[in-house]
């Protein structure tokens, strides 16, 4: 598994010089924290036999480097960019990974898309979207009492004010919020929120609408 996370960083490094998949200022100590960051959640839920979807996964991170570490558990990667898609399957084709789909299409359309809608025990997202617009996108993938697990910055409580009124609206709540420090005092958290009755087919609504007008 260490072999492939180091592989992985390789090629993120690698290939963002002609793609800027990241930050083109990223170096190998940034790759590391993102990393680490991701494998923070191992630290708090087993995910082993479950059903991932990861929303917005960029250049890998955080459902990419899950799944590497993560043989037995099946991962969706919903990455609407061209070339950032293409980096992922060229990633999956590597390292030969058998448990990772990825799926090149915005979200909206794969949470109205019975294939997917209700599918996942669990969806995770890291650095995509405030959490009021990231209930509505993530909400109406996971099952009845699946969760989400969001990586927030050290303003997580004014996020969780702000989406009183989407958690509410889409029967959901937060179950549990973990903290840590990755470069400073407790500037991170996971924020784990809990579906708690079936999504209304209205929601996610079309395209762009989620983040034009937050629940």
């Amino acid at each position: 598994m260490e072999y492939n996370v180091n592989r992985f960083k390789e090629l993120v490094l690698f290939e963002n010089r002609k793609h800027n998949l990241v930050s083109r200022k990223t170096v190998e100590t940034d790759i590391d924290n993102h990393i680490l960051d991701c494998k923070k959640l191992l630290n708090y839920k087993s995910i082993e036999n479950l059903l991932v979807i990861d929303i917005g996964t960029g250049a890998g991170f955080p459902g990419l480097v899950l799944a590497i570490l993560s043989a037995k558990t099946n991962f969706t990667l919903v990455e609407s960019d061209f070339k950032k898609s293409n980096f992922l399957k060229l990633v999956i084709d590597e390292l030969n990974l058998k448990n990772v789909n990825v799926i090149r299409e915005r979200v909206e359309i794969v949470g109205r898309d019975n294939s997917f809608r209700e599918n996942f025990d669990i969806c995770t997202s890291r650095a995509v979207a405030s959490m009021n617009i990231m209930l509505e996108y993530s909400i109406p993938l996971i099952k009845n009492t699946g969760s989400v697990f969001m990586w927030k910055g050290r303003n997580y409580r004014n996020e969780i004010e702000t989406a009183k009124a989407a958690l509410d609206e889409l029967g959901s709540e937060v179950n549990n919020i973990f903290t840590y420090n990755l470069m400073e005092e407790r500037d991170r958290a996971i924020i784990e929120v809990k579906k708690n009755k079936p999504t209304s087919l209205k929601y996610p609504r079309r395209v762009g609408i989620p983040a034009k007008r937050p629940l």
